[in-house]
């Protein structure tokens, strides 16, 4: 990447986290993921129970793998062989877990938060329950306003996210979205957390590269 390039994606995270300050968030920029990681990592030195919202971003950073090998009970519902009823009580405990990560599905400049769920259990915990929330995001999150933030979403990162699932709706097919009816259709939870809400301990941790959807 040219150093023009950098500097303007570096203007966009310092700008995003000055919105995010405003709104009572507290913030840490970090120039790289091998920054961000040792950051992270350290923030769980006091929790006992480690949840984790699924998220591309904590993937492509590994951060459940390392925090289960630092002797963290790590809740990951997205764990290969669990039945329903298991994925159904891990996502429960991760609303009443220590520090909980997660990504966002798209950021504004203003500091809004904004996220789509299928079931809601991440943006549950992103608002309430959990000790301590942490969010997760790339530069490639951030998005001017609220309009475009929503587009986002919707445009990019829910295709690739039903696809990965093996959902069958419209939109893993054709990478569209149709707003449709379909059985398998994730879009059934919006939120946006304009501020930071008024129990949650919550940071967001802006890195400067592309990550997750």
């Amino acid at each position: 990447m040219d150093e023009h390039k950098r500097w303007h994606r570096r203007q966009l995270l310092e700008e995003a986290a000055r919105g995010l300050e405003r709104n009572g968030f507290a913030v840490q920029v970090c120039e790289s993921a091998e920054e961000a990681l040792p950051f992270l990592l350290q923030q769980t030195d006091e929790a006992r129970t480690v949840g984790f919202g699924g998220s591309m971003t904590l993937a492509a950073l590994d951060l459940p793998a390392r925090c289960a090998a630092a002797d963290k009970q790590t809740l990951v519902h997205g764990r290969a062989g669990l039945s329903p009823e298991e994925r159904r009580q891990i996502m429960a405990a991760q609303q009443s877990c220590d520090l909980f990560f997660t990504s966002t599905n798209a950021l504004t400049l203003k500091g809004q938060l904004v996220n789509i769920d299928a079931t809601g259990n991440r943006v549950c915990a992103m608002a309430f329950g959990p000790r301590r929330v942490i969010v997760v995001a790339g530069v490639n999150k951030i998005c001017t306003d609220l309009d475009a933030a929503l587009r986002r979403v919707k445009e990019t990162a829910c295709p690739p996210n039903a696809r990965r699932l093996n959902f069958k709706t419209p939109c893993a097919a054709t990478g569209l979205c149709s707003d449709c009816n379909a059985p398998d259709r994730i879009c059934r939870i919006t939120t946006i957390i304009d501020k930071k809400p008024r129990a949650t301990e919550m940071l967001v941790c802006l890195i400067n590269e592309d990550l997750g959807y």
